[in-house]
């Protein structure tokens, strides 16, 4: 019988005087799901350099998961976007919700410039847009907290191979709630993102192997 897996899913919480978090929102509406013989645990991340690794540390030593996706909002973003690399960088435009702010601070000291996602972003861009949801691979993550978990998550993951657990981070827009205090910004309904991570899930169970398909930008 095949053995059921855990997908761990996170979002963070409301940051930069914001009432809510879309991350969380809509990570939060898949709590217990189960996308074939996987359950899907959420788990809110606090928006605050150090702490958010940490948390997604524990968070990965109590469920064990096979698949792990932390998302982020990306407030002017009109898409969903999975994100390419995490690179080894803290450099804060704004200070997090514990009032930090690093400038040019390494998430990792002495670890690598920077890391792949092991999502099959490609795929799941794929298959967002083949089920109407707009979608493109980013190739910047910032320099904030999201950019953070991310590295961390890409660090612990290739800290411990013998794991098997993949791994990557994904961008959402505002709500439209929000996007109303930003005249002319694009956002995206709940509905909409609760569905686009459901696909990411699914997708990311049943592609190891990426598409082979161009996803590149000139800028």
């Amino acid at each position: 019988m095949a053995r059921r897996t855990n997908v761990l899913l996170t979002g963070f919480d409301p940051f930069d005087r914001e009432a809510l978090n879309p991350s969380w929102e809509a990570v939060r509406a898949l709590d217990g799901w189960k996308c074939g013989r996987a359950t899907v645990h959420a788990r809110q991340m606090p928006c605050v350099f150090g702490d958010a690794i940490d948390a997604l540390a524990g968070a990965i030593e109590e469920l064990q998961p096979h698949l792990v996706l932390c998302i982020g909002q990306a407030g002017g973003r009109a898409e969903i976007t999975p994100e390419r690399v995490a690179i080894n960088i803290d450099d804060g435009r704004i200070a997090d919700n514990a009032g930090r702010q690093p400038i040019d601070t390494p998430v990792v000291p002495g670890a690598p410039a920077a890391y792949f996602s092991t999502l099959p972003i490609k795929a799941i861009v794929r298959d967002l847009r083949a089920a109407g949801v707009p979608a493109s691979v980013s190739n910047t993550a910032g320099t904030f907290v999201c950019n953070h978990i991310f590295y961390g998550l890409m660090h612990h993951i290739a800290a411990h191979p013998a794991a098997g657990l993949r791994g990557g981070f994904i961008h959402i827009p505002y709500l439209p709630e929000q996007a109303a205090r930003f005249p002319g910004s694009p956002s995206m309904s709940l509905a909409t993102m609760v569905d686009a991570l459901r696909i990411a899930v699914a997708t990311a169970l049943a592609v190891e192997k990426d598409i082979d398909e161009s996803g590149g930008q000139l800028h």
